[in-house]
């Protein structure tokens, strides 16, 4: 179905160094390098990052004017702008890079109609903005978006609906249908986010029913497999072999994991055996295991690795090079989030890989949860802050010299 490309002339993935910070921080000026200094320095330590997230909501809610700071340390760390327009920036300097941009509008809005509507217009905007755009290889959206939480529940535990709740229903699926459409019409790839598992069955059943009508000729609508799963293996083979007897064609987007805590926390409330793995390990295996067997199957799955895993990013460079796929071949990405793991980013598409950031934008205030949740997850991530606080201080050091 799909053809990959004959392997061009690259740097040989063993010679790719993630060490190499006079790469990942080239963009960077020593002012903003100090700035990143000071932001890790600070989230490389757990109790600053409680306190700081306690005050901050403090702050918030009492309206105090705070915002400006925030603007200009975590958020112009982690995030594009405030809206569309403000994300240019970040989009001309990544694309100087040869790193593309995946506009994320990470406002989380509330659990209304009107919400839905409001964010299905906003992702209409972004898939806009990235026709005909090499700086912007995807667009993204998450289903929670554009639908109810409780909604995308009741449906995935088979609970008969009200009529009200059917036609909110329908609302979701034609809201979904509107932006895979939009994204078909404009030749622009869309990732549908992964969530918890008490909904993620019901995502899936409408990002399958997306790829079957929008992914014939061409990759259009990738699903997300979260690997901590311990059923998603196998769940990533169905999906592939379900693609090709309906001759359709499998997007894939693989991370490791966004909601581990709650998924133990709810597995434990309601005495039902956790579904991600016990160890990180595990997660690790079953996330290469995937990416070898995207690979094999290349010829059904376009599959990009969102990982800030060095190994993994690794694995799959020497992978496609043992298999003479091009560096270049579109149906192969990575991608990290801005503002975190620019080593790996940088240093690839030095190389030659196609690479991409997500950059999350969206009002300071409706994006505050997006940044609380980095901020956790670098002080949660064995060593993920560490790591950055290291590269950041030896490209520091190395200019000094």
């Amino acid at each position: 179905m799909t053809k990959t490309s004959i392997s061009q002339p690259t740097m040989k993935a063993d010679k790719i160094s993630f060490e190499d910070t006079s790469i990942a921080f080239s963009d960077k000026s020593d002012l903003q390098l100090k700035k990143m200094y000071l932001i890790f320095a600070s989230m490389n330590q757990n109790w600053l990052v409680k306190l700081g997230t306690f005050f901050i909501k403090l702050f918030i809610f009492l309206h105090f004017p705070i915002k400006k700071l925030i603007k200009s340390t975590v958020f112009e760390q982690f995030c594009g702008g405030e809206t569309l327009l403000e994300c240019n920036k970040a989009i001309e300097n990544l694309d100087k890079a040869k790193i593309g941009t995946i506009l994320d509008y990470s406002v989380e809005g509330e659990d209304n109609e009107s919400s839905f509507e409001l964010t299905r217009a906003e992702i209409i905007k972004t898939i806009e903005k990235a026709q005909n755009n090499g700086a912007i290889p995807f667009a993204v959206f998450k289903v929670t978006g554009i639908g109810s939480t409780e909604l995308l529940e009741k449906v995935q535990s088979e609970t008969p609906l009200t009529p009200e709740e059917s036609s909110a229903f329908e609302r979701v699926h034609q809201r979904m249908f509107d932006l895979c459409n939009k994204a078909a019409e404009l030749n622009v790839r869309i990732f549908v986010d992964a969530e918890e598992s008490w909904i993620q069955d019901t995502i899936d059943a409408l990002t399958y029913d997306m790829m079957e009508r929008f992914n014939k000729q061409e990759c259009i609508v990738y699903n997300t497999f979260q690997m901590y799963r311990k059923d998603m293996l196998e769940n990533l083979k169905k999906a592939t072999e379900i693609a090709r007897e309906k001759g359709y064609l499998l997007g894939v987007k693989l991370v490791r994991g966004a909601y581990m805590e709650k998924e133990r926390q709810r597995a434990h409330e309601g005495n039902y055996c956790e579904p991600v793995h016990e160890t990180k390990e595990n997660t690790d295996k079953d996330f290469n295991l995937a990416v070898e067997y995207a690979v094999e199957n290349r010829d059904a799955i376009s599959i990009c690795v969102g990982t800030h895993n060095e190994y993994s990013c690794k694995y799959l460079a020497k992978l496609m090079e043992q298999h003479n796929i091009s560096a270049t071949d579109k149906h192969f990405y990575f991608a990290q989030l801005l503002g975190m793991s620019d080593n790996i980013s940088y240093n690839l598409a030095n190389a030659g890989y196609n690479v991409a950031k997500y950059v999350p934008y969206g009002p300071v205030e409706a994006v505050m949860p997006y940044l609380f949740r980095r901020a956790a997850e670098n002080t949660s991530v064995a060593g993920q802050a560490s790591r950055e606080f290291t590269l950041i201080k030896k490209e520091m050091i190395r200019r000094k010299k």
